[in-house]
């Protein structure tokens, strides 16, 4: 009796009731009790209005993408752009991003069904002795060619959700890319403002020893009048040399300076010897948005990165839910198949082979609920840096608005004191030189004024630092594009591959 082939209708008729089967049995592996536990902060709910209170808070914009021009100093600007353009230290930035940028190429590929072709030929001899003719000692050829469809529908979303979490961390990398550029930037103005300041630490040096070197003619003239003795004479020598150890710490700083700032460049320390002294400007007067704190999280990219990451972990835990439901695979395979290549193309050499298949988990050993207690974690983790850097983002513009304020009040009292110093000082020595007062005077105001050019010197480096770290916390000129602004990935093929900024 023939054996009548298998319908496909047949075939359908018990795939569907099997479907119905694994639904029912899906809730063996249960996602019950696991959620994350972590919220991200309202940027609205950190008060800072009374921190900020005063000129400062404006409807000033955010700094320009060029924020360093603001300092005046075009040696600095130069600087700049050759950094950008040449240092190595924003490869790896780079290529982190190129990295999730494939990483999330991966994720989308898997989305997608799979077409591959093959083709064969094979040859087998089976020797007498295993089997009689006429298969034992015959050489037995075969061809064949092959179509291999494989595809896995994304019933749940996961696949999908996968993807979506692949294009948040691209996206993070690639705002992390951003602010590779902007650390450089500061590094490079700090480090400019560090060589202003050493010059004019050399400057302070320069006069201390100008002016010692007036008082050691002045005390050498009373000695070879017979009105002063050798201590007077010593101990004016003795301030020239401290005076020439401070120029001479001061043009190590400049040259350390340089080669850190050659470095920044990404050339060789020949490259710092053609800086010149800078020329910056007075620093401008600190002033924030009155949009702050909500705004900032549009321009700080260190918020933005961690905004994304929070996005994506979250997608992670729908990938990880969509783990406990059935899933269909499809398999078919297409080809042909004969003994030589005569009969390859004929009707009788058609091979086939493909149907769906239905795949469940029941018991796994808990491993699905640890991988998505695992995904809930990442989210919290993702959560807490979020929070933290959003927290840490508003503090530092805080400390740098107050550091502002506070610098230009102290540099105002320091060059009152320093301008009355220099007064004291033109009296001592006009009365040491009229011989009314004695050297003792000369060096007691002499020393005071030291003192406070030198803090002068330092106030001035602080308080430009205090405007590069106020560029530099309202996000530095930087827009990045933030999870709520994105697009839908399914709307965007190319959101996983964003151009290297």
């Amino acid at each position: 009796m023939a054996i009548p082939s298998p319908s496909p209708r047949r075939g359908l008729i018990f795939v569907f009731p099997a479907f119905a089967a694994a639904l029912l049995l899906a809730g063996c592996a249960s996602t019950g009790g696991l959620a994350p536990q972590e919220h991200p902060i309202e940027a609205d709910s950190l008060a800072s209005s009374r921190s900020l209170d005063g000129p400062t808070l404006s409807d000033a914009a955010f700094p320009a993408r060029d924020w360093w021009t603001t300092l005046g100093d075009p040696q600095l600007d130069a600087l700049v752009r050759e950094a950008l353009r040449d240092s190595p230290s924003l490869a790896a930035a780079d290529a982190r991003l190129r990295q999730a940028q494939a990483q999330a190429g991966l994720a989308d590929a898997a989305r997608k069904p799979t077409l591959g072709a093959s083709a064969q030929e094979t040859a087998v001899q089976l020797p007498e002795t295993l089997a009689p003719e006429p298969l034992g000692g015959d050489l037995q050829a075969s061809t064949v060619l092959m179509l291999n469809f494989k595809w896995s529908p994304d019933l749940w979303g996961g696949k999908r959700a996968k993807y979506e979490a692949a294009v948040g961390q691209a996206r993070a990398a690639q705002v992390d890319a951003q602010a590779a550029r902007l650390t450089l930037s500061s590094s490079v103005a700090r480090s400019y403002v560090a060589l202003a300041q050493a010059y004019e630490m050399l400057d302070v040096a320069q006069r201390e020893q100008a002016r010692a070197s007036r008082l050691h003619d002045l005390s050498r003239q009373r000695v070879d009048a017979g009105i002063d003795n050798q201590l007077q004479l010593r101990q004016s020598e003795s301030t020239i040399a401290a005076a020439e150890q401070q120029a001479q710490a001061a043009q190590q700083q400049i040259d350390a300076l340089r080669n850190a700032l050659a470095a920044l460049l990404g050339k060789g320390p020949d490259r710092g010897l053609d800086i010149t002294r800078p020329r910056l400007l007075d620093a401008p007067s600190p002033a924030v948005p009155a949009v702050l704190p909500s705004e900032l999280l549009g321009h700080r990219a260190d918020v933005v990165a961690a905004r994304w990451r929070v996005e994506a972990a979250s997608r992670g835990i729908d990938a990880s839910k969509a783990a406990f439901k059935p899933s269909i695979n499809l398999n078919a395979l297409v080809g042909l198949a004969s003994a030589g290549l005569s009969e390859l193309f004929s009707g009788d050499a058609l091979l086939g082979f493909g149907g769906p298949a239905i795949s469940l988990p029941i018991f796994d050993g808990g491993g699905l609920r640890s991988q998505l207690a695992k995904s809930d974690a990442d989210y919290d983790l993702a959560v807490a840096g979020y929070n933290q850097t959003l927290v840490g983002a508003l503090h530092e513009v805080t400390d740098a608005v107050q550091a502002a304020r506070s610098l230009d009040a102290q540099i105002a009292s320091a060059t009152q004191a320093r301008d009355a110093a220099q007064s004291a000082l033109d009296i001592a020595t006009a009365r040491y030189d009229a011989g009314l007062g004695t050297q003792l005077d000369v060096l007691a105001a002499q020393r005071p004024l030291l003192q406070l050019e030198q803090q002068l010197a330092g106030l001035d480096a602080q308080r430009y630092a205090a405007t590069i770290d106020l560029d530099s916390a309202l996000g530095g000129g930087l827009v990045p594009v933030g999870p709520d602004a994105a697009p839908h990935p399914d709307t965007r093929p190319d959101l996983a591959r964003a151009p290297t900024p």
